[in-house]
């Protein structure tokens, strides 16, 4: 396979994996809602949306400062410990209570804590993704059950601009991502472009989707430093290089070989909380997926949001980072708005300000 197919089948995977995340929350809404694990007792309060903005806010300062203060193991420890707990709500709403002590499914609580377990061992990249997908329904169907639709919007459109600033005024995103992408924890979606790549051996930031690889990476063709050539290539380099070559820069040239493709996990769990809050708030025609609370809003939303991250890898397969919630969030706001308005509901009820 060449470059570009290569190229094509990670975007295609990564597209899979967001779809994970959307339709596991979207399966998890019900069994949440049944379980009463609605994090605020008035979700149709926007204030909700400025707390939790709050949040994110101190937890990205946090987390800088525990990089610059060599803390990273306790980054590393707290990510584990939410994803093993994530994993436990999850296991909860779909593992049968075959083994259960008091109010507890002892299955369901070694799954979560078989997720922290394989974390912490072997944090290899298909282990990353499952872990990701996984945390990432429950964290996206939670928080969907948990805001209601104005305030789910703002919380989106907030964390947008947030996004926006961080990425392309002050870059402390990008710092934070290269942070991350060392510690080996699921904040990352990792999709190799070679059956022979290995995210524990492999460096840190090589294609980052929302961040721009440093130029000795990039003038080595994306490579990890210290690795092996492709091993599916055969050709040898040239032992005596004309220096007169002047031969225009091809195609493959402009846009660098790369191991694998990150895209962050917020990119896909932020949008994907109005996936969920559409599909538990708005009164609208479902579409009859069992298991899965589906209503045509909420298609829109993950269609707009598919379409937006399309864009996005196409943006950054230019070579120049990108901040992704823009296009994603961008996206589940206008394909939910569609999806509410082709389904006859008002802009103002479809925007959650009918009560107001």
């Amino acid at each position: 396979m060449n470059d570009r197919g290569r190229i094509l089948a990670a975007v295609g995977v990564t597209v899979l994996l967001f779809l994970g995340v959307q339709f596991g929350a979207l399966a998890l809404v019900e069994p949440f809602q049944e379980s009463e694990r609605q994090a605020v007792e008035n979700p149709d309060d926007p204030t909700n949306s400025v707390v939790y903005f709050a949040v994110i806010l101190v937890t990205t300062a946090f987390m800088l400062a525990a990089f610059k203060y060599d803390l990273q193991w306790l980054i590393r420890g707290l990510v584990i410990a939410v994803s093993a707990m994530l994993g436990w709500f999850v296991f909860a709403e779909i593992v049968p209570p075959v083994l259960v002590v008091g109010s507890l499914n002892l299955l369901a609580l070694l799954g979560g804590l078989g997720v922290g377990f394989a974390l912490l061992v072997y944090p290899e990249w298909y282990v990353i993704d499952t872990a990701g997908v996984l945390m990432g329904a429950g964290a996206a169907g939670l928080f969907g059950i948990s805001f209601g639709l104005l305030p789910a919007i703002l919380l989106l459109t907030a964390l947008a601009i947030y996004d926006a600033i961080s990425v392309y005024k002050t870059k402390h995103m990008l710092s934070l991502a290269e942070g991350v992408m060392d510690l080996k924890i699921p904040v990352v979606l990792v999709v190799p472009t070679k059956r022979s790549y290995s995210y524990l051996a492999a460096g840190s930031t090589d294609g980052v989707i929302e961040g721009d690889a440093p130029a000795d990476r990039e003038r080595d063709g994306g490579l990890n430093p210290g690795s092996d050539p492709d091993p599916d290539s055969d050709s040898e380099p040239d032992p005596d290089p004309d220096p007169d070559d002047t031969a225009p820069p091809t195609e493959d040239d402009a846009h660098p070989e790369r191991d694998a493709l990150f895209i962050g996990l917020g990119d896909a769990v932020i949008p994907t909380i109005l996936v969920a809050s559409a599909a538990y708030f708005l009164e609208a025609p479902t579409l009859g997926i069992p298991g899965i609370a589906m209503n045509v809003p909420a298609l829109g939303a993950i269609v707009g949001t598919i379409a937006g991250l399309l864009v996005l890898m196409y943006m950054v397969m230019q070579g120049k980072p990108h901040a992704g919630l823009p296009l994603l969030n961008g996206g589940a706001i206008s394909g939910y708005l569609v999806g509410a308005v082709a389904s006859g509901i008002s802009v103002a009820t479809a925007l959650g300000l009918s009560g107001f």
